[in-house]
């Protein structure tokens, strides 16, 4: 595994994701129950013109995703607290063509993913009290990525109790995720290759 060591969000770490598949994008790759997803063609094709172009795509962020991306650093404070852990941030790992940016990595075998939803969302997760299945793919792709044994998903919103959920491997869906990603990464080298052989012709 390759660690690049960069702020998160800023134009670097942009940069060196683009064109890469990465774990916050994997369920459009592949579903829960590790079948092909309805959304991977687009993203396959969003892929193969970020490499060509150099140029990520870039993504809306509305009002509830910067105050989220705020508060990531409030909440990974209250989670040292509470763990007794240290959390040491990294910029963006990488293995066999595919990445992930975990907010932190916890000792020697753990990840941290923090979320920082809407009040509603978050009550909802707290009365679930286990993973959101939304972010399946993410977590176990993180884990993928690293290595690393565990995760810990935290929901956090100022003034109520934080959600903590450890998020084991699991290792028959990573074998099915691993698999999907080695055919995904073969086929979006192989379109890059057909559209630079393409010779260009004037539009009629």
């Amino acid at each position: 595994m390759i660690v690049l060591d960069m702020e998160q969000g800023t134009d670097v770490w942009k940069a060196v994701r683009c064109g890469i598949p990465t774990a916050s994008n994997f369920d459009r790759i592949v579903t829960t129950k590790g079948e092909p997803s309805k959304q991977r063609q687009k993203y396959l094709y969003q892929l193969v013109g970020e490499r060509i172009t150099g140029i990520p795509e870039e993504t809306y962020q509305n009002g509830a995703m910067q105050r989220g991306i705020q508060m990531e650093e409030e909440a990974r404070k209250l989670y040292q607290f509470l763990s007794g852990e240290i959390v040491t941030q990294v910029g963006f790992c990488m293995e066999n063509g595919y990445g992930a940016s975990p907010d932190g990595v916890v000792s020697e075998d753990g990840l941290l993913e923090v979320k920082c939803p809407m009040l509603a969302n978050h009550v909802g997760y707290l009365i679930e009290n286990c993973l959101p299945s939304e972010y399946f793919q993410q977590t176990q792709g993180q884990l993928l990525v690293t290595g690393r044994k565990w995760l810990d998903f935290m929901s956090y919103y100022p003034g109520i109790k934080p959600l903590i959920i450890r998020v084991e491997r699991d290792e028959k869906f990573l074998l099915e995720l691993e698999k999907q990603l080695r055919i995904f990464c073969t086929e979006l080298d192989s379109m890059i290759e057909k559209i630079g052989m393409l010779t260009p012709t004037a539009s009629r």
